[in-house]
């Protein structure tokens, strides 16, 4: 369970945000203390208990502060950049921030980091960072470019992993996101590709990030309205090497999709979430608590004054703008179960007297919920059970994950699968792979009920399959009308069989335009479609190039209506279904092996596909005697006509081309400049 208590502001005055809100809240060096950092010129110390700002300092008229002032934790001093290069730090003393301490440095700062049991850390926006003691024995020290040109840095994350200090930020270029992993203990600095999913085609809004023994869990919250998680190795396997990992569905429809602003998201502990933003496109904004775990919604509060889409979390307070005030709301968290996760949870004890801790230290405790007693029966049992531990030989993973599969839950072996791909690879990780897929393939057939999609969709997407190594994976997909998963196999295995592409071709076919259009579908082949959906939309769209045809030559030549005064020309079929329609059309083939196949498809759909010839071989006669195919074979008449014709022109200059080429081979004799008059006959 989680529960949400009522909100107080920390000043009844409003703050200096601009239209982005706060720059941001952090901790000071008392646990209560907190710098609260406003677009403009202003850093406030504010004390949440008191609810009342202790000091407050800013910057010369004309100057801007360019990221959130920190506290330094070793020596209790406050770190804030104006103007992008221009250092200050100052204590409780100082009044005045111009007669205050300051560096000029020789580049741009992109965020100062500041945790509790290592020095401040300055990360530039070119991807650099330096040690606040080594930056200031040198300001002006030359600073490297880490990320390629466009990249920008979006979000940033310092935490400590097995007590060193670790730091994280994600950049974006070109609608692509990357994930930078600086370890600072080994001085490694390793670079992830974040592969999208299903989502290809959203916007990341917000990120935030949970540590465990092995894995970064590295979560977003995307414009689609869901929560994704990508697991990234702490030991990364070739750090110098461009890494790439996948992103998964966590939740699903968390806040509304059409949500453009007032969306942020941030980790309370292992099993929770709390979610900024609108549930339903026409509500309010809400702050809402999701339990990861189980996947469902422990308490919301409606935001009726609107917010600024940030969201910051302290020991047991949520910081947020609410209008234009900051807000603070209390919030509990109990250890995660099934019974609290459903409401059903019987408290022996008011939920506030056991506090969740936020953050783990690996190296003393085994996990949330351990008692602070240290009986001595309690250590003999630890030691025995560590004894016993050590005796037995190491399963290796894919062992492991085949029997989760044989057992577990459809999530469970979804989460267990991401980790098994995030570790370093083996020579047979092919046949590894291909033996996943036959053990989750084997439980479908076993089980009708099981059919882990996400989990098949992730093994498809390492590009080590093929059909030949798993032939029964498309079998299940057509049983299912997965047409997705259709799609993504077209695409990926490079020896489908042509009847397995003529059944797939029936399917895309066949299938209604209402379930298409629910179904997220690949729609990079067809980039240029507008994707709306009513039919009289869809009679406006433009011709689109599929496969050397366009869509008036492909759908055959649209002929004036009397009372129209304009020739239009429109695709037969909705954007979705061109798309599945496309990986067809690019998908490998042999023309003998096709041609028997292509004979079953029905009249209709033979007018709308792009093998013209060997479509017209295979069904010649049928399509001579029906009324549709009329105006089709009329335009390709006239489109072969043409090229007849255009081919004839060029012949001609051809052989004019040729007699030029002779006259130049014949004049040797040239001076430097010349005009010459060449006639042709």
């Amino acid at each position: 369970m989680a529960a949400l208590e009522e909100e107080f502001t920390l000043s009844a005055v409003s703050l200096g945000a601009g239209p982005d809100g706060l720059l941001g809240v952090e901790q000071s060096d008392k646990t209560d203390q907190f710098l609260v950092t406003d677009s403009g010129r202003t850093v406030i110390l504010y004390k949440v208990s008191d609810q009342k700002p202790l000091g407050s300092w800013s910057v010369k008229q004309g100057q801007i502060i360019t990221c959130p002032a920190v506290c330094n934790f070793q020596t209790g001093e406050y770190i804030v950049v104006h103007d992008n290069k221009v250092l200050r730090i100052w204590n409780n003393e100082d009044v005045n921030l111009d007669k205050v301490f300051k560096a000029t440095l020789s580049t741009d700062v992109c965020r100062i980091h500041s945790i509790q049991g290592t020095e401040p850390l300055v990360l530039f926006k070119e991807g650099a960072v330096r040690g606040l003691e080594a930056l200031l024995a040198e300001p002006q020290q030359k600073i490297e470019t880490v990320i390629s040109d466009e990249e920008v840095i979006k979000w940033t994350k310092f935490f400590m992993v097995f007590r060193h200090p670790v730091l994280l930020f994600i950049t974006e270029k070109c609608g692509n996101y990357f994930a930078y992993v600086q370890m600072f203990n080994s001085n490694v600095l390793s670079k992830y590709t974040l592969l999208l999913g299903q989502e290809e085609n959203s916007v990341i809004q917000s990120f935030t990030v949970s540590v465990d023994r092995k894995f970064i869990s590295l979560m977003s919250l995307s414009s689609d309205g869901c929560i994704y998680e990508t697991l990234i190795p702490i030991r990364p396997n070739d750090p110098e090497k461009n890494q790439r990992v996948v992103r998964s569905l966590l939740l699903k429809a968390v806040v509304s999709g059409n949500a453009r602003n007032g969306v942020a998201l941030t980790m309370l502990d292992r099993d929770h979430v709390a979610v900024l933003g609108p549930p339903l496109p026409a509500s309010k904004e809400c702050l809402s608590i999701w339990n990861t775990k189980f996947q469902t919604l422990q308490t919301s509060k409606e935001l009726s004054q609107g917010t600024s889409g940030q969201l910051w979390y302290y020991g047991e307070n949520l910081f947020m703008l609410h209008g234009k005030f900051l807000t603070v709301i209390p919030y509990k968290c109990e250890v995660s179960s099934l019974a609290g996760a459903l409401g059903k949870l019987k408290h022996s004890q008011d939920l506030g007297s056991h506090p969740m801790p936020h953050f783990v230290n690996w190296e003393t405790s085994q996990g949330y919920g351990l008692g602070v007693q240290d009986s001595e029966p309690s250590k003999r049992v630890l030691r025995r059970r560590k004894i016993e531990v050590s005796v037995q030989p190491e399963v290796p993973a894919s062992e492991q994950l085949l029997s989760t599969i044989k057992k577990d839950s459809e999530k469970h072996i979804e989460v267990e699968l991401r980790k098994f791909l995030a570790i370093k690879r083996t020579p047979d990780f092919q046949t590894v792979i291909g033996d996943i897929v036959t053990g989750l393939l084997g439980r479908c057939k076993a089980e009708p009920s099981f059919y882990p999609r996400n989990s098949l969709m992730q093994l498809i997407q390492t590009h080590m399959l093929s059909y030949s190594l798993c032939p029964g994976l498309m079998e299940v997909a057509v049983e299912k009308t997965d047409v997705q998963m259709l799609q993504l196999c077209l695409q990926q295995f490079p020896d489908v069989p042509e009847s397995v592409t003529c059944t797939c071709l029936k399917i895309f076919l066949s299938i209604g335009d209402d379930s298409l259009q629910e179904t997220d579908i690949s729609m990079e082949s067809v980039s240029d479609y507008s994707d709306t959906t009513q039919d009289e939309e869809m009679e406006k769209q433009t011709a689109v190039l599929q496969n050397g045809l366009s869509a008036e030559e492909d759908n055959g030549h649209q002929e004036k209506p009397q009372a129209a005064a304009e020739e239009t020309t429109s695709c037969p079929v909705i954007p979705k279904r061109a798309a599945l329609l496309n990986a067809i059309l690019h998908s490998a083939y042999s023309e003998t092996f096709l041609l028997p196949h292509l004979k079953d498809i029905s009249a209709q759909h033979t007018t709308i596909m792009d093998w013209i010839c060997l479509l017209l071989d295979a069904n010649f006669t049928v399509v001579v005697m029906i009324p549709e195919a009329k105006r089709l074979l009329l335009s390709l008449y006239k489109f072969v006509k043409s090229q007849i014709c255009i081919c004839s022109e060029l012949n001609k200059i051809e052989v004019s081309f040729r007699e030029l080429q002779k006259l130049n081979q014949e004049k040797n004799n040239r001076e430097l400049y010349s005009i010459e008059v060449l006639e042709l006959f």
